[in-house]
């Protein structure tokens, strides 16, 4: 007997699941308001050198005194990071004779000024990130999503080890810690640590909170619940966006985006640990229990299988017998699933990071961006919610990675002024993105058996966080072409794309239990 015939007796889709399903789903509304925080947390204002106060300049205006002091751009404006090294008087009789010589400027030696009409305060206004220091403003998304890939390594091997509820609990406990200690943050490098350890944290919610759904379902609704949690993921999208125009002081805006993984941990109280996880490490009689209770709720009560006859549902292995990340590398179609899954996982990330943590450029207030994107997420899942029913997982995932990548490169293509244009094509691109995104989450945790499925979810997820690390840090290579971080972009979610194509075929198939359904 295979756990879906099981399923079957006990109701694979009930009332039961509805409540497991909805206390995951409160849980995965946490991950956006941290993955994509760095909108708005590390925001950078217009600034302006500060110019500090001359005996010569008693008798000028304010705005003679940014004349004479700071140099303009073409389009009129202050320049943000440079200011004359002597005030050039000579402008108040002409403002247009600005000087040519580069060796009459210099950096900004008394700091800056910043325009605090959109933003109280981030961390870019707080420590100065800006001119020579922005690469460090860029670095707070890769330490965090540094903190988030070695947390995919460390909780995909922990929840294969010791089950899923207790790491998801110690992950959202963790997250609550050091998420409040990100937001007493008293220093840059304290910030950075801090992010960092709330990225290893959330990264256990990540990557549990579906395959533990999955694992209680039956086939015939393993695809709804993979897009209903991952619709989950838009809701918190449009919720920081929210979050984010009503709170404009970083320290206040952190708490504000913790504080609802309190709430998550009354909600796991109830949620069961995976009977598949229970049974394939040989806890038949914890299994047996979590089976009855799932029986009587959903009205089952002639479920008469014995702990006994649990045991023989066996996988491969012996109860006691672990697997570690190389188990996953071992045997030919294992491996190829993890060299082909890690490349697309990779790909999904890196664009889809590309295109959440850029949200100026396309024409639209950040805000509006930001809840535009989160909105257009939910009907590119439902499409996809048909898509993959019909057409299979494989050609979903290869397409909709290809596609994110076409629309990428699109903008690259299209002039600026075309700002309503633009937009159209970057809430495409984000859509595409999304279905990518959602499809490879459902895809991959069918992909794995149970006895190594966690590790395969762990090992995905540290390649897409590795993907997720380098997206931010690509922005400041416009600084050697303008258009290289959207060609990185297009280019690498084209050729991850493709190479979903070398991936099998899932659509009805059982979730394997051991290495040799695998096989």
């Amino acid at each position: 007997m295979k756990f879906e015939d099981l399923l079957l007796e006990v109701g694979g889709f009930g009332r039961f699941q509805v409540l497991i399903l909805f206390s995951l789903c409160l849980l995965r509304i946490n991950l956006p308001m941290h993955f994509l925080l760095h909108n708005f947390l590390a925001a950078t204002p217009s600034h302006r050198c500060a110019v500090p106060h001359q005996e010569a300049f008693a008798n000028l205006t304010a705005e003679e005194v940014l004349l004479v002091s700071i140099p303009r751009e073409p389009d009129g404006t202050f320049r943000s990071c440079e200011m004359f090294s002597q005030p050039q008087f000579h402008l108040l009789l002409n403002s247009s004779l600005q000087p040519e010589n580069s060796s009459s400027t210099q950096q900004c030696q008394h700091g800056w000024v910043y325009d605090r009409s959109q933003f109280t305060s981030t961390i870019s206004t707080q420590w100065d990130l800006v001119c020579e220091r922005r690469g460090l403003n860029q670095a707070t998304a890769t330490f965090f999503f540094v903190g988030v890939t070695l947390g995919a390594v460390i909780f995909g091997y922990l929840s294969d080890r010791f089950g899923r509820k207790a790491m998801l609990l110690l992950s959202l406990l963790c997250s609550v810690a050091f998420g409040m200690l990100s937001a007493a943050s008293v220093s840059y490098v304290m910030l950075a640590v801090t992010r960092t350890l709330t990225g290893v944290a959330l990264s256990g919610i990540s990557i549990i909170v579906l395959p533990l759904g999955m694992e209680w379902v039956d086939i015939e609704h393993r695809t709804f619940i993979g897009i209903l949690i991952s619709v989950f993921w838009s809701v918190g999208n449009m919720l920081l966006a929210m979050v984010a125009f009503l709170v404009r002081q970083w320290h206040w805006l952190l708490v504000a985006v913790t504080g609802p993984c309190l709430l998550s941990v009354v909600c796991l109280w109830w949620v069961p640990e995976s009977a598949r996880w229970l049974i394939a490490n040989g806890k038949v009689k914890q299994a047996h229990r979590h089976l009855l209770r799932c029986a009587r709720m959903n009205g089952r009560k002639d479920f008469t299988v014995s702990p006994e006859a649990l045991r023989q549902m066996a996988t491969d292995t012996s109860p006691g017998k672990s697997y570690s990340y190389i188990s996953l590398f071992r045997t030919p179609v294992l491996r190829r699933i993890s060299l082909c899954s890690g490349a697309v996982w990779f790909g999904v990330a890196f664009s889809y990071y590309g295109m959440s943590l850029k949200l100026t450029g396309f024409g639209l207030n950040m805000y509006l961006s930001q809840f535009v994107f989160g909105i257009i997420e939910i009907p590119a899942k439902m499409i996809m919610y048909v898509l993959v029913n019909r057409v299979g997982r494989r050609q979903s995932q290869a397409w909709s990675l290809i596609l994110t990548g076409v629309c990428i490169g699109a903008n690259i293509l299209i002039p600026k002024p075309f700002t309503s244009l633009r937009s159209v094509v970057a809430i495409m691109g984000k859509g595409f993105s999304e279905a990518a995104f959602t499809t490879v989450y459902l895809y991959t945790s069918e992909l794995y058996p149970t006895v190594l499925r966690q590790n395969g979810m762990g090992y995905t997820a540290f390649m897409a966080r590795l993907g997720g690390s380098l997206a931010p840090l690509v922005f400041l290579m416009d600084e050697v072409w303008r258009s290289l971080p959207e060609v990185t972009y297009c280019g690498v979610a084209v050729l991850c794309g493709s190479a979903a194509f070398l991936l099998p075929e899932t659509l009805n198939a059982r979730l394997p239990e051991g290495i040799e359904d695998v096989e």
